[in-house]
């Protein structure tokens, strides 16, 4: 269902979680161009230095030099995430939107288990979720 990937260049996003016999592992490949067909949208390299400007607001192709805005390139793509189940403790592998929500207070691409239906999320920034009162 997922296709582990072989190369982070081939990557927007990547997370490796553990908690201890909780595991999630989290993805998400880029996107081809749209527009040629040919190469992998990214964010722009600073001409000076060849470094990726990792906190620019768009994505361009090498290419073509087409560009498109992050949050609407964003939009169109899918977490592909292998985890392990908090309350069966099965593995499992699934994907989701690319679009964090608001999962017990705290941004979170979140996805179900698919052997009994628990909701989970892959938090922003390594935050643990609020606990029930």
């Amino acid at each position: 269902m997922v296709t582990i990937p072989e190369d982070m260049d081939d990557l927007i996003y990547f997370t490796r979680r553990a908690d201890g016999d909780i595991k999630t592992m989290a993805w998400v490949y880029k996107k081809k161009c749209p527009k040629c067909k040919k190469a992998k949208m990214g964010k722009p390299k600073d001409p000076k230095t060849g470094k990726t400007k990792i906190r620019s607001k768009e994505y361009i192709c090498p290419e073509c030099e087409y560009t498109e805005e992050k949050k609407e390139h964003e939009e169109q793509l899918t977490v592909e995430i292998q985890y392990t189940c908090t309350a069966c403790k099965k593995t499992g592998e699934t994907t989701t939107p690319c679009k964090r929500k608001s999962f017990q207070g705290v941004q979170s691409y979140v996805y179900t288990c698919n052997d009994c239906g628990e909701k989970m999320g892959v938090t922003k920034k390594m935050k643990k979720p609020k606990k029930k009162k």
